[in-house]
């Protein structure tokens, strides 16, 4: 096998496993500062036993994080030198101050979370979930500056092969950075509150329908309830930045081969690489036109006009599809669910069986769009600036493929065991709870 193929292979099998878990913890140290204030303001016990809980999930995540973290920034220097040696300038210091601002912050505070509450004041205790939480964002913040940066570089030039930076402030806010940074923050804020919702629900079927388990089940309902509109038109407002930085990319979404106005939707097809053109297709008329340019006559670029610097279609055509689709049951599923608790003040056997399949639905979406974002660079590695096959080594295809196997194996593992933890938990919450509180009172104080 190619070995660029390999090395994209496996470098695409660490940032989806690592990208998991970060999503889950961004939102979810706000989530757990949200159960902290309410129960300062409060006073009711259901709100620390929800923190308590869910701060364990929140350390489970954040440790899958770090180490699957480390060992992806280690491709850099094995499989891809040539990304450092081209844009290392720019790359070195943000993942620095990623590293120096944010993680430092993330993992120090999170002892005093786990195991400061009987040892500092509650004002103390609080300022650490929410410094924990700022670190989060933060650590997000640098990354999406760097990947956005990759997709819409700017404030830079090339001297001697090598990318200098000329404006910092243009290189972090690049025209595609608020676009992705909210995005990105949003479709955690779904992947967690959705998390919380799925699990609590696993919870209630299983009778355990403590006040602790109703609130974090009704919090996360509500707060997927009310960030899935606001995703969707930041999703659009994405797109049509998108649209106007990497059109190619789009035309990849969208499945349009010639430059065509009016182009249509497509709700299916089966993109044909080899006679360009889509098989099978069922699409409404004018919409992607009217999406993208706010004209049921606008002009949408073919992949055609791009020569073969365009990315392959099919997974792109077929990653935008799985997030919408997803997107608009999770729309469905949380407002419906929303209405029946106001409603009836608790969800149906059927309503909490349907969270519970949602449990982890936000990671397909997560993986699906950032798929799309991915190999819709291709063949770019930095748009316009760095070939993909350009920045790879030359690494023997049997030492690929050996890592590449132990890695992939070692994932399904700790996927496995991460679900698993976590439903564990879930079952023997009373159990840990009373446990976790003998501890804390035979410690000393």
């Amino acid at each position: 096998m190619d070995p660029l193929v390999l090395a994209r292979i496996q470098f695409a099998a660490n940032i989806s496993f690592h990208i998991l878990f970060p999503t889950v913890t961004i939102a979810m140290g706000w989530l757990l500062l949200f159960f902290k204030l309410r129960h300062r303001a409060t006073g009711e016990k259901k709100w620390m036993d929800a923190y308590g809980f869910w701060v364990k999930i929140f350390a489970l995540s954040f440790a899958l994080g770090v180490v699957s973290g480390i060992t992806m920034s280690f491709q850099f220097g094995t499989n891809w030198p040539g990304y450092m040696q081209t844009v290392g300038n720019i790359a070195g210091p943000l993942l620095a101050y990623e590293v120096l601002s944010a993680f430092f912050l993330e993992a120090t505070f999170l002892g005093v979370m786990l195991f400061g509450r009987r040892r500092v004041s509650e004002n103390m205790h609080t300022l650490a979930t929410f410094l924990v939480a700022a670190g989060t964002t933060l650590s997000a913040f640098w990354i999406l500056a760097l990947n956005s940066w990759m997709q819409t570089p700017a404030g830079f030039e090339m001297i001697g092969g090598q990318a200098h930076v000329t404006s910092w402030w243009q290189v972090i806010f690049n025209p595609s950075f608020p676009y992705r940074l909210v995005h990105m923050l949003l479709a955690s804020g779904l992947t967690a509150s959705f998390l919380m919702a799925g699990v609590s629900a696993y919870q209630w079927l299983r009778s355990d329908r403590a006040p602790a388990v109703m609130a974090a089940l009704r919090t996360g309902v509500f707060v997927a309830a009310m960030l899935i509109p606001v995703q969707i038109f930041v999703g659009d407002q994405h797109g049509l930045n998108t649209f106007e930085h990497q059109p190619a990319k789009v035309a990849a979404m969208e499945g349009v081969w010639d430059t065509e106005r009016g182009a249509p939707a497509l709700a299916f097809g089966l993109p044909n690489a080899k006679d360009r053109r889509n098989d099978y297709a069922i699409g409404i008329p004018k919409l992607a036109s009217l999406i993208l340019t706010h004209h049921v006559d606008g002009e949408i670029r073919g992949l055609n006009e791009f020569g073969d610097r365009h990315p392959p279609v099919a997974p792109v055509f077929w990653g935008f599809r799985v997030m919408v689709g997803t997107g608009v049951l999770m729309l469905g599923i949380s407002w419906w669910c929303a209405f029946r608790l106001r409603r009836g003040g608790e969800p149906s056997p059927w309503l909490a069986r349907a969270l519970v399949g949602m449990t982890f639905s936000g990671w397909l979406a997560t993986l699906a769009g950032w798929y799309v974002t991915e190999i819709g660079r291709q063949p770019y590695l930095v748009t316009g600036v760095l070939l993909t096959r350009d920045a790879a080594a030359a690494t023997p295809v049997p030492l690929l493929g050996i890592s590449l196997t132990l890695y992939l194996t070692i994932y399904a593992l700790l996927i496995v065991s991460y679900v698993s933890v976590v439903f564990h938990l879930a079952r023997k919450r009373k159990l840990v709870d009373r446990d976790a509180e003998d501890l804390g009172q035979e410690l000393p104080q």
